[in-house]
Order: structure tokens, then C-alpha cells, then sequence
């Protein structure tokens, strides 16, 4: 049986842990609520959250209202209505969330036709007994839920879309034809919730990346991969190249660090020097995560600054934009 503790301190590194071990305490808590969003294209809805938790009292509808905003937005291709399509021209969504009190999530994967994944992956945790559900099952649970079913290839979309097919060359998924140029759009929305009482929630919806090979889910609907929250700790989401995030459950070892005694932003920098140490070449992808801790501190980090991530704080009634630490800098 693997000790987690040990496995924690080893995933850290002896360096860092010597450096920035759990004796390390946050301030005192934020008794404020605080919201975190990834990405500048979906940071205009970050204050939907909080004017929907003033409202409402709820984190889950402050973080899926904000989403259900950046789904809804034609003109952000990675979420949603207008994201890009899969190579067959059909737009699949993924979406995921989590709540940090009942430790419940719930995760539809390859959902097409329907807008609002997030609100699906929301009804299958309230209604079920199930965590995740997928593809054709996921179509038909969310028209039982009521979900009305639209076109999802939005116009622009769709142009882009048909420009990559008429493309003798074009990249595609299939190895080894695997290529840095098909990874340019494949980002998410993230958004995590802290209540100012030690309450978190976590969100997070995509298309995954454009022109990829029907079916393919990567990291945000996954629970521990795409996004993670525990009141114990806090909450986390990751974006970037997902398939490779996945394969380092990236979330749920940024809120295990953080319940290990790391602030926010120590653990979103020891998890992606994580995968950095174990293989040199992810120092290449795109990856970036953020957190926020129990005690409304937060953090974020991107692998390195040519992905030019930025992550968007709303407290107090303000939103501000601010750019990532980044891992690797030469």
C-alpha cells in the first residue's frame, strides 16, 4: 500500500520540500467570497459568479452560471456553442463539477447537441447516483433533464472547420502525425469557487481540442484530472494539452499539496515541476493550473510563458486579470 504522504513529498521533490514544506501557514482567511477563471477570453464573465452568489448564497450556481456564460459566447472557440468541431465536423463537449462539501461530482463526456454541459454534469450529480456519463447516454439523460438540443457549429466555426478539411495537408491526431501546430486551440474554461466560510466548488467545460479524432476526452471532465475540490484543502482546475495533463491527475495533486500545507500558489508551481522532472519534454506544452485554498488564497501557473496564460481573480466586487508564474523561463 502506497503511504500517501510519502508519495506526496516524493511528487514534491526533497528540494522543495525542504523549501516550502507544510510548517509554511497561509494568512488569516479570506472571509470575503473569491472566485478564479481561466483564460482573458472567458475573464468578462468571472463577476457572474459572484453577482449569482450574492443573489443565491450558492457556489454551485455562481460557478455553473458563469460557465453556462462562456458556453453560450459563439466567438470563444474552445467552450461550447462555437467551439471547434472534432475532424468530422461534429462540435463534442466535455464538462465537469465538483463540490467540495459532499466530496460529489458529476462529468459528461463527448456531449454533442447540447449547449450547457456544465448544467448537464451538474443534474447527473444531483439526480444520480452516477458520476460520469458519456456520449450517446449523455445525449439522451440531458434531454430527460429537459435540455433542448441546438446546432453547435456556430458559423465561424464551421468556416474554420472546412478551411482545415480542404487542406491537403492538415495535421491530424493520428501518430506519428501528432503536431505542436493541431494544439492550438484546446483550452477551457476553468472556475473555481471559495464561499469565505472554507466552502469550495469546481468547474470546468471544453471542446476539447479542435479537429480531433471523434470520441477523444482528455482531462477536463475527469475528476482528480480537469479539476478537483475538497473543503479539507481547496480546489483546482488545469488547462492545456489534455491529453498529456491527464496522465498526471494535475488537480488532484495541486489540492493534495495544498493539504499537505503548500499555499495555493507553491502547489500549482511543485505540481507542473512535477511533470517537468518527469519528462523533460512537457517543458514544451502547454499546461497551466489554478487553485484557490479553504482560506480563499490563491494561485495559479503555466509551464511556460509562451503560452501566455492568464487567470482572473473577482473579490470584494472587483475582477482583475494577471498573468501566471511560468515554470520554465529560458
Amino acid at each position: 500500500m502506497v503511504n500517501r504522504s510519502a508519495f506526496i513529498a516524493s511528487v514534491a521533490g526533497t528540494t522543495a520540500v525542504a523549501a516550502a514544506g507544510p510548517q509554511i501557514a497561509e494568512a488569516q482567511a479570506e472571509t470575503s467570497p473569491v472566485f478564479v477563471n481561466t483564460w482573458s477570453d472567458s475573464f468578462p464573465y468571472l463577476p457572474i459568479a459572484g453577482d449569482v452568489f450574492t443573489k443565491t448564497g450558492s457556489l454551485m450556481d455562481a460557478v455553473e452560471k458563469a460557465i453556462n456564460a462562456v458556453e453560450n459566447d459563439p466567438n470563444i472557440h474552445t467552450v461550447g456553442y462555437g467551439g471547434y468541431p472534432n475532424a468530422d465536423g461534429e462540435v463534442e463537449l466535455d464538462a465537469a463539477i465538483m463540490n467540495g462539501t459532499l466530496h460529489r461530482a458529476g462529468s459528461v463526456c463527448s456531449l454533442r447537441t447540447i449547449k450547457t454541459p456544465i448544467s448537464v454534469a451538474r443534474a447527473l450529480m444531483e439526480n444520480t447516483y452516477h458520476t460520469t456519463i458519456a456520449g450517446a447516454g449523455a445525449l439522451k439523460f440531458a434531454r430527460e433533464m429537459g435540455f433542448t438540443s441546438t446546432d453547435l457549429l456556430a458559423p465561424e466555426a464551421r468556416a474554420a472547420w472546412e478551411a482545415w478539411k480542404r487542406d491537403p495537408r492538415h495535421q491530424t491526431y493520428w501518430l506519428p502525425g501528432h503536431s505542436p501546430a493541431n494544439a492550438s486551440n484546446h483550452d477551457t474554461v476553468g472556475v473555481l469557487g471559495y464561499d469565505g466560510k472554507g466552502h469550495v466548488v469546481a468547474g470546468c467545460s471544453t471542446s476539447g481540442v479542435s479537429w480531433k479524432i471523434p470520441g477523444r476526452v482528455a482531462d477536463s471532465p475527469l475528476v482528480g484530472c480537469g479539476l478537483y475540490a475538497d473543503d479539507n484543502a481547496g480546489a483546482a482546475s488545469a488547462t492545456g494539452d489534455g491529453d498529456t495533463m491527464t496522465n498526471y491527475c494535475l488537480s488532484f495533486l495541486v489540492v493534495m499539496l495544498m493539504g499537505q500545507g503548500r499555499s495555493p500558489q507553491q502547489a500549482c508551481e511543485e505540481s507542473l515541476r512535477h511533470m517537468a522532472r518527469t519528462d523533460p519534454k512537457t517543458t514544451s506544452l502547454q499546461a497551466a493550473v489554478i487553485a484557490v485554498s479553504n482560506r480563499g488564497s490563491v494561485g495559479a501557473a503555466q509551464m511556460h510563458g509562451d503560452s501566455h496564460f492568464q487567470y482572473g481573480v473577482w473579490r470584494d466586487g472587483t475582477a482583475e486579470l494577471y498573468d501566471a508564474v511560468a515554470i520554465v523561463t529560458a
